[in-house]
């Protein structure tokens, strides 16, 4: 069993301005792998210090094999998942990023904006997926495998 953490990053949906898709979407992607259990949930604001306390204590603490972000990867000054992500990683795995972007380049050319990666802290594997729940249907069934191959040789 391969254990899930999953973190929207939304102001908006933390204050409840709008309701929350990046969570459900995930979890139906993930819910057709019996390998796959979700253990905690939470939508936070995108505050680089609140995304990197959330990231830290999901890997230090709750020692989930993922963590997967929903958010905050864009252009504006208010997206800082990213920089968040890779202030507390320690291994950056750029092919993740790479490959979302050029995946989501057949849909939108504002793809390039996107700035999503990925890395580990300590066994931990961090993946930044956009906000946008059509985008995580784009991307995340392609990148399963490679997460599950992760967690078999780590």
């Amino acid at each position: 069993m391969i254990n899930i953490g999953i973190i929207s990053v939304s102001d908006r949906a933390f204050n409840k301005v709008y309701k929350d898709e990046g969570i459900p979407e995930i979890e139906k992607i993930l819910s057709v792998d019996n390998d796959f259990k979700i253990l905690n949930r939470q939508i936070i604001p995108d505050d680089k210090v609140i995304i990197q306390n959330t990231l830290t204590q999901f890997c230090d603490e709750e020692k989930l094999d993922i963590i997967l972000t929903t958010g905050g990867t864009g252009p504006s000054s208010r997206d800082v998942t990213p920089d968040a992500t890779l202030e507390i990683i320690d291994r950056e795995y750029p092919g993740f990023g790479e490959l979302m972007r050029l995946e989501s380049l057949k849909y939108s050319k504002n793809a390039i904006l996107s700035r999503q990666i990925a890395g580990t802290r300590g066994k931990t594997f961090v993946l930044n997926l956009p906000g946008n729940p059509k985008s995580i249907r784009e991307i995340l069934p392609l990148i399963i495998d490679q997460l599950k191959h992760f967690i078999e040789k780590r």
